[in-house]
């Protein structure tokens, strides 16, 4: 078994709006984030991920979901990570346009649902742009990325 790999995100609020990070390689759009380094908390790593990829300086991110992501090729589990999500809506500082990571773009929080994702981000986004409560879950994928199942707590709402 592949160690479990821990990943933080973070969802910045402004306002209406949300910044968001186009991955190159699918177009999928993410909230800015990425790898824990050794031995850093989450919420070091949210911070410095966040401005690594934006140059923005996120204040007081609070967290709102973990997400245990499971990659299935068949029944066998070929990667696993924990995704801990924040939610910020106070910062520093302009954002780049173009990210070592891919492109940042602002978008109004009801245009974000239409935007390409893994499915699985869909129901976070939803959640933690309209409630106000954690969300706590597990993904199962397969290899390139298609849904398989998912548990959420609280279910999704419509």
């Amino acid at each position: 078994m592949k160690t479990v790999q821990r990943v933080t995100n973070c969802i910045l609020m402004d306002g209406d709006r949300v910044l968001l990070l186009q991955k190159p390689r699918r177009g999928w759009w993410v909230a800015p984030g990425g790898k824990m380094e050794p031995e850093e908390s989450v919420l070091e790593s949210v911070k410095r991920e966040y401005y690594e990829e934006t140059s923005i300086r996120i204040k007081k991110p609070e967290l709102f979901g973990v997400f245990t992501i499971i990659v299935q090729d068949g029944n066998t589990v070929v990667d696993e990570w924990m995704l801990f999500t924040f939610k910020a809506t106070q910062y520093e500082g302009e954002s780049i346009v173009h990210s070592p990571e891919g492109t940042l773009q602002w978008f109004s929080k009801d245009d974000v649902a239409e935007l390409p994702m893994a499915q699985g981000d869909r129901f976070i986004f939803q959640h933690l742009l309209y409630e106000t409560t954690p969300m706590y879950g597990t993904f199962y994928y397969t290899q390139d990325y298609s849904l398989l199942s998912y548990r959420l707590h609280p279910e999704p709402t419509e």
